[in-house]
């Protein structure tokens, strides 16, 4: 009996005093914009973890501004942040910025996007590579092999939409009966998404499905295609399961979405950091799983 308590009592104070050094601990978190749901559950999640640990947390918003994104970090190292959590609007545009952390001495951790250059001690994402994939098997099986699709692209310089065009082209390739006869950029937003639709519409009388980097713009496309008198012709695949998608999902407006987990990424993002400014080893990628809902 006496033993246990012993044992309990050396979890109670290892668990106190991690907590103790952790609140010594000010982290900052670049994020490329609040202005999209998916970044303010990221947010939300990092600022949950971090008042559960009794952590510093200081968020900057880069309102999808590479400048800005840069301006937000060099004022974190100017506070003297410990660590910065970065989730870049341009993953080549953010290299300076993780440079100057680099010479400070302050490690960087990504999220959700990776950075081209730099040193970052690790990368947490769900595989956007393997995410394209499942969406463009779920269209392939969908249309039989056979049909016409579009494909809506997110902000060019990012991972995120490099990785899941990859991903879903790799698949698509493999199918010769299946057509993608529009690929256009439409920089993850719902109103851009809905301007592009609207013009690829009028340029492609025969459309089986759609596919978007993320939830945003295939929420804005579907405006254009229920608009056009075309949602019972056009099945749409988004990427994230965002609140609003995964609403349309349930109501039939969208066929499925890749379900992304950006509290947990933000979650597991003050976790690491920790862990890292404790002296940890890390490993450089920390996956978080994706599923298809639909």
């Amino acid at each position: 009996m006496k033993k246990s308590l012993l044992v309990v009592l050396a979890v109670l104070l290892c668990t106190a005093l991690v907590s103790a050094a952790a609140s010594a601990y000010t982290i900052g978190f670049a994020v490329s914009t609040l202005d999209n749901p998916f970044f303010v559950d990221l947010k939300d999640g990092a600022e949950a973890k971090a008042a559960e640990l009794g952590v510093t947390l200081r968020v900057v918003d880069a309102q999808d501004d590479p400048a800005r994104q840069l301006a937000g970090i060099e004022d974190l190292i100017a506070r003297g942040v410990d660590l910065i959590l970065v989730n870049p609007t341009d993953s080549s545009a953010v290299v300076p910025a993780i440079l100057a952390a680099n010479r400070a001495g302050i490690p960087i951790i990504t999220v959700d996007r990776g950075a081209e250059g730099g040193e970052v001690v690790a990368h947490i994402a769900s595989d956007n590579v393997l995410g394209g994939r499942m969406a463009g098997e779920f269209i392939a099986e969908l249309l039989g092999g056979k049909g016409k699709v579009v494909e809506l692209e997110g902000i060019p310089g990012t991972s995120a939409a490099r990785e899941r065009g990859q991903g879903f082209n790799e698949v698509i390739a493999t199918y010769p009966d299946i057509q993608v006869v529009a690929r256009q950029e439409a920089g993850f937003d719902r109103a851009r998404g809905l301007t592009v639709m609207e013009n690829i519409l009028q340029a492609q009388p025969e459309i089986d499905a759609l596919f978007c980097h993320n939830d945003e713009m295939a929420l804005g496309a579907i405006i254009a295609i229920q608009a056009a008198g075309r949602a019972d012709k056009i099945k749409v695949v988004g990427f994230d399961a965002t609140d609003d998608a995964v609403q349309a999902v349930k109501e039939g407006r969208m066929l499925a979405t890749i379900a992304q987990q950006p509290r947990l990424m933000g979650e597991l993002g003050v976790e690491y950091a920790i862990k890292v400014l404790s002296g940890e080893t890390v490993d450089k990628f920390i996956p978080v799983p994706l599923e298809l809902v639909k």
